[in-house]
C-alpha cells in the first residue's frame, strides 16, 4: 500500500506518465524493434523448430521486423516455412512480398535467393528498389515437380495487385520458374499493363509454361514500342506457335526496327512453321546473317515440304557455319534422313553433344525430333551406340519430353549405367516419362 501511495502522489504520477511517454516514443520503439530483429536472427539458426517463434512477427507493426521475419523463414527453408511465406505474400510492404516470393521459389530451387531480386534490394529513403537485368531469367524447376496450388494462388494475387510494380513483376517471374500453368490467367491479364517490366516478365513466364493456347494472346505486343517487350513478344509467339502472330511478324520483316527484330521474327516464323510462310523462309537461305539462315532452314524442316529437299541437301553440303549445319541436320532428320552414321545429319547432332558450345543447340533439336515416331526410334537406337557420357546424357534428356512408352525400356537399362551421372539422368527421365506416358 505504501508503494501505491507513493505512485499516487503528484511526483509518482509524473514518473508513471514519463514511463508511458518513453514507451511510446520513437526511440523506445526503435530499440524494441532492434531487439526483435536480433532475436529473429538467433531463431533462424535453430532451424524448423523455431518457425512457431518466428511466425508471429509477420504481423508486427514495424515493417523492418516483418522483413527480418521473412528472411529468417527463408533461411530456415523447410517445408514448414511455406505456409507462413504464403501468408507473407499478403503483406502490404513490397519488400516483404518480394522476399516471400523469392523464399517460395527457393524451396523448389535451392540457392535462388542468392541471385533473385531480393538479393539486390536497396533502400532509397522509403522507396525499395531491386536490380533487374534485360536478359531473360532462365531458372526453371523440373517438369515433374509437384507444386502446391495455394502457392500459385498467392503468387497470382501478387501479379495482379502487389504493393509495387517490382513485387508484381517478381511474382510473374516466379510463376514462370515454377511452371505454374494455373497462374496463366494472371500473367495474360498483366500483358495489358502499362509497365514494361511486368509485361516482359509475364512473357518470359508464359514461354516457360509452354501452353500453346496462350500464344495468340501475346500477338498484339509484337509492335510494342519498348524493344525488350517487342522482342520478348516475338519470341513468345514463336515458341507458343501463334498462327495469329504470322501477319504481324511479316509486317515486322517488311520494316524491322533493328537487326534483332529481324532475326527474332525469322526465328518466330520458323517455330510457328505455317506453310504460308514457306516462300518467305526460302528467301532467307542465302542471307548474310548465320542465325537468320539457320532459322529459315529450321522452319523449312518443320514445314517438311518435299520440294525443299534439294535446297536442304545443298545447304548441308555447302554451308560450314556451325549454327547452319546444326539447323540443316535437324531439318534433314525431320525430312526422313534418320541414318545415325558418323557423317550423317543425325550422327552430327549426336556428336555435337560433346561440344560445350553447341550441346545447348543440338540437345533441343534432338528433343524436338524425339516427339516424332521415326526420329525417336533412331534416337533410342543411338543411345545404345553413344560413345561418351555427354552423348548419353544428351540423348537421355532429348527423350525426357517425348511422352512415349517406347523410351521407357531404354531408360530402365541406362539407369544401370556404370557412369553415375548417366544413371542419375536416366532415373530422372524415367520418372518424367512414367508420369507423362498415357
Amino acid at each position: 500500500m505504501s508503494s501505491l501511495r507513493l505512485l499516487l502522489r503528484p511526483s509518482g504520477l509524473s514518473a508513471v506518465f514519463g514511463l508511458l511517454l518513453l514507451a511510446s516514443s520513437p526511440l523506445w520503439s526503435q530499440s524494441e524493434s532492434k531487439q526483435k530483429i536480433k532475436g529473429l536472427k538467433e531463431y533462424a539458426k535453430e532451424g524448423s523448430a523455431a518457425i512457431p517463434k518466428i511466425t508471429p512477427y509477420l504481423k508486427d507493426i514495424d515493417e523492418d521486423v516483418r522483413r527480418e521475419a521473412v528472411r529468417s523463414l527463408v533461411q530456415v527453408g523447410t517445408q514448414r516455412s511455406l505456409e507462413p511465406l504464403i501468408a507473407a505474400c499478403k503483406d502490404n510492404d513490397a519488400e516483404v512480398q518480394i522476399r516471400a516470393t523469392d523464399g517460395l521459389v527457393n524451396f523448389y530451387l535451392p540457392g535462388y535467393v542468392e541471385t533473385g531480386l531480393s538479393a539486390s534490394l536497396k533502400h532509397a529513403g522509403t522507396v525499395v528498389t531491386g536490380r533487374w537485368s534485360d536478359i531473360a531469367n532462365s531458372d526453371i524447376i523440373e517438369p515433374d515437380t509437384p507444386l502446391r496450388p495455394e502457392i500459385v494462388d498467392a503468387l497470382s494475387a501478387l501479379v495482379r495487385g502487389g504493393a509495387s510494380m517490382d513485387a508484381r513483376a517478381n511474382a510473374a517471374r516466379a510463376l514462370g520458374i515454377l511452371r505454374a500453368r494455373t497462374g496463366q490467367p494472371a500473367l495474360l491479364d498483366s500483358l495489358k499493363s502499362k509497365d514494361s517490366r511486368l509485361i516482359f516478365e509475364s512473357l518470359i513466364a508464359l514461354q516457360k509454361i509452354r501452353d500453346r493456347s496462350s500464344g495468340d494472346r501475346a500477338a498484339f505486343l509484337i509492335r510494342d514500342l519498348d524493344e525488350n517487350v517487342q522482342l520478348a513478344a516475338i519470341e513468345t509467339c514463336g515458341i507458343l506457335g501463334s498462327k495469329e502472330a504470322v501477319p504481324q511478324l511479316k509486317r515486322v520483316l517488311e520494316d524491322p526496327r533493328s537487326k534483332k527484330a529481324r532475326r527474332y521474327s525469322v526465328t518466330a516464323l520458323a517455330n510457328i512453321a505455317d506453310p504460308s510462310t514457306r516462300s518467305i523462309l526460302l528467301g532467307y537461305l542465302n542471307d548474310k546473317d548465320d542465325e537468320v539462315r539457320a532459322s529459315a532452314i529450321e522452319g523449312l524442316g518443320r514445314i517438311a515440304d518435299p520440294q525443299d529437299r534439294a535446297a536442304l541437301n545443298s545447304a548441308w553440303q555447302g554451308d560450314q557455319k556451325t549454327p547452319v549445319r546444326l539447323a540443316t541436320a535437324f531439318a534433314l532428320v525431320r525430312a526422313g534422313n534418320i541414318d545415325a552414321g558418323d557423317f550423317t545429319p543425325l550422327g552430327y547432332l549426336v556428336n555435337q553433344l560433346n561440344q560445350r558450345s553447341w550441346r545447348g543447340v543440338a540437345g533441343p533439336y534432338l528433343g524436338e525430333l524425339a516427339l516424332h515416331s521415326a526420329p525417336r526410334g533412331a534416337i533410342i537406337a543411338a543411345t545404345q551406340r553413344a560413345a561418351t557420357p555427354d552423348e548419353k546424357i544428351g540423348l537421355i534428356r532429348a527423350l525426357a519430353g517425348c511422352g512415349s512408352a517406347d523410351a521407357v525400356p531404354v531408360m530402365e537399362q541406362m539407369s544401370k549405367d556404370p557412369d553415375a551421372a548417366v544413371a542419375k539422368e536416366a532415373l530422372r527421365t524415367l520418372r518424367i516419362l512414367r508420369g507423362s506416358v498415357r
